[in-house]
């Protein structure tokens, strides 16, 4: 059984869930914020994606190394408990971005170099093994590879910092390992057809910055283009029948340009968001959470001085509107959600339908 690292009292500061202070951001009603954990200065730092594996949490610091990988810099996953202990600290070499759990397998994937070289480590979080596993061939739209989705038993990539305008490359590719390799087969070209969810109009996408990407409910993908302050909902991705949707965005800050979308699994848990710039990862609570309902952590638009609002919102999928709950942060990256029921049978029911392939819809 793993045992936790003794903290030193900077790690236990950092760790540690304290109360938000007077300049704290502001929470709509039915909600309540706090600091779950904050990067340490010369160890860790700008706190981005998250995963959660059962009760125990994964932060990927990125430390503002290049994203491309050239300066030969290396980044920290810290795994945490979810009252914020410190499990155990990995080392990947690169600049960390995606961050994932395989529901088939309990392993973690880390994506590094979003923007260039990219390259994968898979994580045993049972033995805490890492394996690196490099790419056949670069990105075809040049850049990099960067968010993580796994559905029915196979691994999709988003293919970030895309080198062309327009961009007529693959924004989606599916992943297949031999032995220490990953080859690719585009499932989402960046200048496909999708259809307007507001409008119903057929619209050509050109996709310029694919970034964060998630699995809706309904076994979609769902892809956020974040400099183009849209989504796109890809049904039954890979096959011949595959359809895209955009969705457009909007929020009460103007345009928001979005990072990583969650949909809450369960009605008791708390929410994980990492405002990168300020160094922290803040844990959002309410009282009872509507399962399915997705949140989107964003940034407003500049307003006049050129300042802008990051903020979490629930998320409209029908027309692309985001509600702040939590408003008043630089810039929201990363989310998750960590239950905190004991319900040894939802966790049953949970771990057989992961494993269960789902059918095509």
């Amino acid at each position: 059984m793993k045992q936790c690292i003794p903290l030193t009292s900077a790690l236990l500061l950092a760790a540690s869930i304290i109360p938000a202070s007077a300049q704290s951001p502001k929470v709509e009603k039915g909600y309540s914020i706090s600091v779950f954990a904050k990067g340490v200065k010369g160890k860790y730092t700008a706190p981005d994606s998250i995963a959660i594996l059962r009760d125990h949490i994964f932060i990927g610091y990125g430390d503002g190394n290049d994203p491309t990988g050239a300066d030969g810099k290396s980044n920290q996953i810290i795994e945490y408990t979810k009252d914020g202990r410190i499990v155990h600290i990995y080392t990947v070499v690169g600049h960390n971005d995606g961050l994932k759990v395989d529901p088939y397998t309990g392993k973690l994937w880390a994506m590094q170099n979003e923007d260039a070289n990219p390259n994968l480590v898979i994580i045993d979080p049972e033995t805490q093994e890492q394996k690196l596993y490099t790419f056949a061939a670069p990105p075809t739209a040049g850049g990099g590879y960067d968010d993580i989705t796994f559905r029915n038993g196979e691994a999709y990539f988003s293919a970030s910092n895309p080198a062309h305008n327009p961009n007529t490359f693959p924004a989606i590719v599916k992943a297949k390992i031999t032995g220490s390799t990953i080859d690719v087969t585009p499932v989402l070209e960046g200048d496909a057809t999708a259809t307007d969810v507001v409008t119903g109009d057929p619209v050509k996408l050109n996709l310029q910055d694919p970034d964060s990407m998630t699995l809706t409910p309904g076994n979609d993908l769902l892809l956020d283009s974040q400099g183009d302050s849209e989504l796109v909902l890809v049904h039954r991705p890979g096959k011949d029948n595959q359809s895209a949707f955009l969705i457009p965005l909007s929020s009460p800050f103007g345009t928001p340009q979005a990072d990583d979308t969650l949909f809450i699994p369960s009605d008791d848990g708390f929410i994980l968001v990492s405002d990168t710039p300020a160094n922290i990862v803040y844990k959002i609570r309410k009282s009872e959470f509507a399962p399915g309902t997705p949140y989107t952590a964003a940034v407003g638009a500049p307003d006049a001085s050129g300042a802008t609002v990051g903020f979490v919102g629930i998320l409209d999928l029908n027309f692309g509107g985001l509600t702040p709950i939590v408003s008043g942060l630089q810039s929201p990256h990363g989310m998750g959600f960590v239950k905190t029921r004991s319900d040894e049978r939802e966790e049953r029911e949970e771990e057989c339908e992961d494993r269960h392939d789902h059918d095509d819809r």
